[in-house]
């Protein structure tokens, strides 16, 4: 019997084997879109934003609203983006105005406050509301994204007021010439469970299997600049600067080109901003020691959930400001910190959130991948490659 049984180990670890890959090939495979990466603030065309519709308790009409005020609906679909919905059956929306609204009988998802919302100490996560009164709904998996609907629209030009990213020749010179002449490209991503892909639909398993920024960002720069680009991806969930300063080992021995650093979210539960700036300089020159000629982007991170007590909301600033200070010619800011504040004054963190209090959903994901991307991107390329919206191409 003993002697039998790593034959039967064996034959189970084929079978379970065979089962993982039955399962990914039954999988729609992601096909890159690039009008889904082009930054949301540029042209007339957003794509696929995601809102989650709220219902008044009383007069059960719901509403919802989007970043800039809509000239025309190109399309709206549910997160999966496998159910199109009907202009007058399942919404009502007026030309100029940034609210949307669900007639009685739409098809469309919608929750009240208090369905966003769970008793004191009855989830994993202990997510205290900032009111007191209960905790925030946590999704772990694809919740949120089951309650949120994308929309496509097209609005005015330069509509969006807040601070942008801007691209720069002399911010990451040797990416950019490396990109330019086609010569091997390798990316480092070190971070926690947003850079780890959490919310992603690709992680979560569920349509569209949209993966993560980390490869939506070499996705995007080997289709703007033609050529292959390599990603190694690092990040673990839950960690924060001082876990990333263990990891200046692994991160050098990938060789990379350009690292992306991307700490910030879990750092903001206590980590003073001068300990957070002092400990991210420590992993640059950790890196740097051995490879001199490697680039960084820093990601100030998305605001965490307004309403989580857990979260110092202004060490996100603070973060920011210790990231601008290493910002030198190799070392560039990817500042998400600004696009979330611009989100939070136009809309509700329920929106574009992929579990109600610290990641960011398929929308969020495709935001952190434009803010990256500018970084590397001249206009130039931008404006007569692959990535200009058209209208009704994808959400």
């Amino acid at each position: 019997m003993l002697r039998s049984l790593p034959i039967v180990i064996a034959i189970l670890i084929l079978w379970f084997g065979a089962q993982i890959s039955a399962q990914e090939a039954a999988r729609p495979k992601w096909k890159y879109d690039p009008t889904l990466t082009r930054p949301f603030w540029e042209g007339e065309i957003v794509a696929g934003e995601s809102v989650l519709f709220i219902k008044d308790e009383k007069s059960g009409e719901a509403r919802a609203s989007v970043l800039f005020p809509v000239l025309e609906i190109v399309s709206v679909k549910n997160s999966a983006g496998d159910l199109t919905y009907e202009n007058g059956r399942d919404y009502i929306w007026k030309s100029g105005m940034r609210e949307i609204v669900l007639p009685t009988g739409s098809r469309i998802v919608s929750r009240t406050p208090a369905e966003l919302r769970r008793p004191a100490n009855s989830q994993k996560y202990q997510l205290t509301h900032r009111d007191g009164n209960g905790e925030i709904f946590f999704g772990g998996r694809l919740e949120y994204a089951d309650m949120q609907t994308c929309i496509t629209y097209r609005h005015a030009p330069d509509a969006w007021k807040f601070p942008i990213p801007k691209f720069s020749a002399t911010a990451l010179p040797k990416s950019i010439a490396k990109l330019s002449q086609k010569q091997p490209f390798k990316i480092v991503v070190l971070g926690d469970s947003i850079s780890a892909g959490a919310n992603a639909s690709l992680l979560g398993d569920g349509p569209p299997y949209q993966p993560a920024y980390p490869e939506l960002f070499q996705q995007t720069l080997a289709a703007r600049y033609s050529t292959p680009v390599d990603l190694k991806n690092l990040s673990v969930g839950g960690t924060s600067t001082d876990w990333g300063l263990k990891q200046i080992d692994a991160v050098i021995a990938e060789k990379p080109d350009l690292v992306v650093l991307a700490f910030g979210m879990n750092d903001s539960a206590g980590r003073p901003g001068g300990e957070y700036g002092k400990n991210t300089a420590g992993m640059i020159a950790g890196i740097r020691e051995k490879l001199p000629e490697s680039e960084f982007i820093l990601v100030a991170s998305m605001l965490g959930n307004r309403d989580w007590i857990r979260l110092r909301q202004e060490s996100f600033s603070e973060f920011r400001e210790e990231l601008m200070k290493l910002c030198q010619p190799g070392i560039a800011l990817a500042d998400l910190t600004a696009i979330w504040t611009g989100f939070l004054e136009l809309k509700q963190d329920w929106d574009q959130t992929g579990n109600g209090v610290n990641h960011p959903n398929d929308f969020g994901h495709r935001v952190y991948t434009q803010v990256l991307a500018t970084l590397l991107t001249p206009p130039s390329l931008l404006e007569t490659g692959r990535g200009k919206a058209k209208p009704g191409t994808s959400d």
